[in-house]
């Protein structure tokens, strides 16, 4: 009997030792899952775009401290990512993403309106792309700030030192220089301007010199053997970058045929159907589609020097495709070039996506083989050689292709 109720006794200790170690194992796969779950910053079934916006929110907290400064600054680059996100905010209503926007204008506009690092007398066309930002959230929230921050963008844009023929020098400091990327830093935002705060006659003279820098690049920064396009034109021929009978620099820059390919998409936004300039500008981008897809990598991606791509050296760069491939897409969306570009832009797509996507653990994603900077002049001096493109730094996630990879994600719905 004794031995029995033994038995019974060490049988129930054992199964509730089995029982407990059961619950405590369940317990640490509950905290592992937990953990594994909490560990996750970005989903991996969003789209594209909506990856990109989260995984640069991530990766820089501060938007103000977007293209990896360690000093809040007022610059294009933040402009260029907080307008693709305002499109990603639009579709997915993510208030995180508007929270994102919204702080880089607050610390960046105090009270007055007065915009910090900003300095007009440089009349720097970079500096008005950020504009584009304030100007949505002045859309969906005014403030009295918001608006005398753009009455001084507009302002520079009124004084900004010009060619012989009107074409926006790039910035003071580089006199008689029309670059490609100007136009797009520039323009966009100044017709949004124009068309919301002046005069009918005011806006329309606005208008009219906002087409005649797109009729000053085709004029002089137009390749018409390749139809690509030369970075910069410098109508002194005084710099050593450029040649001494056409002014031009020496190369096809992807990135800087890109910025201007984006230009004219985004510019006929605004541009209305009654000017006399609309149907030149879509002409000159149907003669640009044509070309640069002649140049495309059968991966789908571009080079970084457009034209030489078994050069020793040359790499198939990141920005450059995320803006060919927006153009394509968002000029064949809208009927400005014929649907079967729309190919391209998706072989464009997927390209990026092989050539240049990694993705983390945490489901954060990064762009990879994007150059860094590139120009032309200054000190030290950038001579526009394909040895300086090459060479120039090479890095993830620069704000120049995130910013860009969610506006052509945007247009393909991916």
């Amino acid at each position: 009997m004794k031995y029995t109720m033994h038995l019974k006794n060490l049988l129930g200790m054992i199964a509730l030792f089995v029982l407990l170690c059961s619950c405590k194992s369940g317990e640490k796969e509950t905290v592992k899952d937990a953990e594994a779950t909490s560990e996750m910053v970005v989903s991996k079934d969003a789209k594209w775009s909506e990856r990109m916006a989260l995984s640069e929110i991530s990766r820089f907290p501060d938007p103000t401290l977007l293209d990896f400064q360690t000093k809040s600054r007022w610059s294009y680059t933040n402009g260029l990512v907080l307008q693709a996100m305002e499109q990603v905010y639009d579709e997915t209503g993510d208030r995180k993403i508007y929270d994102y926007i919204y702080d880089y204008a607050n610390r960046m506009i105090n009270d007055k309106g007065s915009i910090k690092t900003y300095k007009l007398s440089d009349y720097n066309l970079d500096m008005i792309k950020s504009g584009d930002a304030i100007f949505w959230l002045q859309q969906k929230n005014q403030e009295e700030r918001f608006k005398i921050a753009m009455d001084s963008l507009h302002l520079q844009l009124e004084g900004q030192p010009t060619t012989s023929e009107g074409g926006y020098w790039h910035k003071k400091r580089y006199p008689n220089q029309m670059w490609l990327d100007g136009v797009f830093m520039a323009e966009p935002f100044h017709a949004k301007y124009a068309l919301e705060y002046l005069e009918d006659d005011e806006a329309m003279k606005v208008l009219d010199k906002i087409v005649l820098q797109f009729d000053l690049i085709e004029k002089y920064n137009r390749d018409p053997e390749t139809g690509l396009y030369y970075h910069g034109w410098d109508e002194s021929r005084e710099q050593r970058w450029a040649n001494t009978e056409t002014g031009l620099s020496e190369n096809f820059w992807s990135r800087g045929m890109g910025w201007y390919g984006m230009a004219m998409v985004d510019i006929l936004d605004y541009l209305p159907e009654s000017h006399p300039g609309r149907d030149r500008i879509i002409g000159y981008l149907k003669q640009y589609a044509e070309a640069i897809i002649k140049y495309q990598d059968v991966s789908g991606a571009w080079w970084q020097v457009l034209n030489m791509p078994k050069r020793e050296g040359n790499y198939l760069e990141a920005t450059g495709t995320s803006m060919f491939t927006y153009t394509l897409a968002k000029a064949a969306n809208k009927g400005y070039i014929s649907n079967s570009y729309l190919d391209n832009a998706k072989k464009g797509f997927d390209g990026i996506i092989d050539e240049f996507i990694t993705i983390e653990d945490n489901g954060v994603i990064n762009l990879t083989k994007c150059c860094g900077v590139a120009g032309l002049g200054g000190d030290p001096y950038r001579d526009g050689t394909f040895d300086y493109y090459v060479n120039e730094i090479i890095r993830s996630n620069d704000p120049k292709g995130t910013g860009p990879f969610m506006f052509a994600a945007m247009e393909l719905n991916r």
